[in-house]
């Protein structure tokens, strides 16, 4: 069976730790989907490439055909992988503008992985106290196992950097095996309950 993974990763610069991070996670979890039988297609979306299109659909209230096509591809991946920077103790205002825009229904039973990065670790509680909570309100299945990413898990020593790959490994075969044992989205059909024409009519 071929699975689909959705990567949004939320970092302001190319390159990022943040692209960084959400490249090690998919690759992780590609591996342990083909581990367990399955052919693995990943899409990954880098949330500043919307950035312009996010505001404007806050204002004007619909979507540009580029970023309903992102959209698209969250709502018909098999699991989801989402990476934010830590600003202020909390996700990104870009991040949380993509998952503001997108259909509020879009992620209910998908499986997801929540990740950020940041500059120390004591930023790290950003994964339970914003990321989980609002993916929890999303309806999404939200993996035990969050990964956060901090600057001195990239080179500092001792074991941070063997410390950080653990957790990713863990993290990713918890996503893995919850996205094999979970049916394929079923796709969105726009005509499936149509507004009667007489309550367009009375503005109902």
């Amino acid at each position: 069976m071929k699975r689909t993974l959705a990567i949004v990763s939320a970092g302001l610069r190319l390159p990022s730790s943040t692209r960084l991070l959400a490249d090690r996670l998919a690759d992780a979890a590609g591996d342990e989907l083909e581990r367990l039988g399955s052919q693995v297609d990943i899409h990954v979306l880098e949330a500043r490439d919307y950035a312009h299109d996010l505001v404007n659909h806050l204002m004007a209230g619909y979507p540009s055909p580029e970023l309903q096509r992102a959209f698209d591809s969250v709502a018909a991946a098999d699991g989801l992988i989402v990476v934010t920077p830590t600003f202020n103790a909390s996700y990104s205002g870009l991040f949380k503008m993509f998952f503001d825009c997108i259909e509020d229904t879009a992620l209910t039973d998908k499986p997801v992985l929540i990740a950020a990065t940041g500059g120390t670790a004591r930023h790290s509680l950003v994964l339970e106290h914003a990321l989980r909570p609002m993916f929890t309100y999303l309806h999404a299945v939200i993996v035990p196992t969050a990964v956060y990413a901090a600057t001195e898990d990239w080179g500092g020593g001792g074991d941070s950097q063997g410390s950080l790959l653990r957790r990713i490994a863990r993290a990713a075969r918890e996503l893995a095996v919850e996205v094999h044992r979970s049916q394929p989205p079923a796709p969105v059909d726009p005509y499936h309950d149509p507004v009667p024409f007489e309550r367009l009519l009375d503005g109902t």
